[in-house]
């Protein structure tokens, strides 16, 4: 809405939440697996799955210009619902019209190289998916997984986005909104990230606990230099072994 002066007329955060609220009930009627985005505290994201979501787009030149254009729009409630599938979100956010707008966002999936090295490099350090969830393993991991280009998070060159709103910039302020949105997400279920990811969580924690133990095995075989063998105890006592 406009005011008499042609300027957008001011709204304040506690109306735009109201409003927000009451669009996200008037859907719901219509759609009712909706899932609205619901920031309670200060932080946009709490979690380490969320926080490192949150930083990994913002520490690239070309978003971190544009994202912060969501962030009251993620903080008011704007994003009425938020899906997320294999390599794929769905969003629909409130703006200034009545009808929401559409988002959909694409992850391009993690490469076989990239993945295997991960992998590789997490060998012996992750003992269960409740540490890897709740974020609890080496710095050294922490690294390996935020590292640019190279680690977990997608850059934005594996990100493609759509809205369907009139906004012809790189990244509307709803798609900014949507992608806090997904750091917000990940703060409640951080195991959607490797869905999002296409990764087999459960199969990520086999194959580094199975390379761990083949890791153990072949060292256990290898005869170690201070273990003295019969030969060498039977010259050094003067007693036949058998």
């Amino acid at each position: 809405m406009y005011s008499s002066y042609g300027f957008p007329e001011y709204v304040s955060v506690a109306e735009r939440k109201k409003k927000n609220e009451k669009a996200a009930e008037k859907l719901k009627k219509k759609q009712k697996d909706i899932c609205p985005v619901v920031i309670t505290g200060r932080k946009l994201a709490s979690t380490w799955w969320g926080i490192a979501w949150n930083k990994n787009l913002e520490s690239y030149s070309d978003y971190s210009n544009r994202i912060p254009r969501g962030r009251s729009y993620v903080r008011n409630g704007s994003v009425l619902d938020l899906k997320i599938g294999k390599e794929k979100i769905s969003a629909l956010v409130q703006g200034s019209g009545r009808k929401p707008y559409e988002v959909d966002i694409t992850i391009t999936p993690l490469s076989i190289n990239r993945w295997n090295k991960i992998i590789d490099n997490s060998m012996g350090k992750i003992d269960s998916l409740e540490e890897l969830v709740k974020g609890k393993f080496p710095k050294s991991l922490e690294s390996l997984f935020t590292e640019k280009n190279n680690g977990l998070f997608p850059s934005p060159k594996e990100i493609k986005f759509d809205c369907d709103c009139p906004d012809w910039a790189s990244m509307c302020k709803h798609v900014a909104a949507v992608l806090y949105g997904i750091g917000a997400r990940l703060d409640e279920n951080p195991e959607l990230f490797f869905t999002l990811r296409g990764i087999n969580i459960n199969e990520f924690i086999e194959k580094t606990t199975i390379n761990m133990a083949e890791a153990l095995l072949i060292k256990s075989q290898k005869t170690s230099n201070r273990i003295i063998d019969n030969e060498d105890v039977s010259a050094l006592f003067d007693v036949e072994m058998d």
